[in-house]
């Protein structure tokens, strides 16, 4: 269908009307907005609440290394996030749970935490993915490590981990295992993956 412009050679073309509720309706988007972003000190504070480190050590990290971190945000709230640090030995020790080693190969994941609100939909290993996608984008790594209690070691054997067996950290009576994950390949070119 066209019709003429009024006192115009040029010919505009006319679309049907669809109805209200019809198939040509655009839909309003309905998931919501989702950021994955490197943490600032300001954010410290929504990641202190649902986080097992100290307030002090999650600025003192942020503060040295905030590129080893990673934030999950919907609609501008922290719901996920990991922070990490630099090391510059074979396996970790007690020293390893308070400093950062700059230009070091190897990054020790500190902390995985999801808010208690959205745990049990798969965020964690979402966020665990992106890290790993994001850590083989930053030039000189090669390796993560990190530690974790028993129940754990299923999670990240199914994120590519290894055990590398007991750990030498203990915090009270706790005893952890100690994982590693090497950075080798390419990272996949994905939306939104700081790649």
């Amino acid at each position: 269908m066209t019709q003429q412009l009024a006192g115009s050679p040029f010919l505009k073309p006319t679309f049907p009307k669809a109805p209200v509720g019809g198939p040509l309706r655009h839909r309003r988007h309905t998931l919501p907005a989702s950021e994955f972003r490197n943490l600032t000190p300001q954010d410290a504070i929504s990641s202190y609440v649902f986080c097992p480190l100290t307030l002090d050590e999650v600025l003192n990290f942020l503060a040295q290394c905030p590129e080893l971190s990673l934030g999950w945000f919907e609609e501008g709230q922290l719901v996920a996030f990991i922070i990490g640090s630099g090391w510059d030995k074979e396996k970790l020790s007690q020293e390893a749970m308070t400093q950062h080693f700059p230009h070091s190969p190897t990054v020790h994941m500190h902390v995985l935490s999801v808010h208690r609100h959205c745990r049990q939909q798969g965020k964690g290993s979402i966020l665990l993915w992106r890290y790993l996608q994001y850590l083989r984008c930053v030039p000189g790594l090669r390796r993560a490590l990190l530690i974790c209690e028993d129940f754990l070691v299923p999670f990240y054997l199914k994120a590519g981990f290894k055990e590398r067996g007991p750990s030498a950290i203990s915090v009270s009576n706790m005893r952890f295992q100690e994982m590693e994950h090497l950075l080798g390949g390419q990272a996949y070119a994905r939306r939104n993956s700081g790649c």
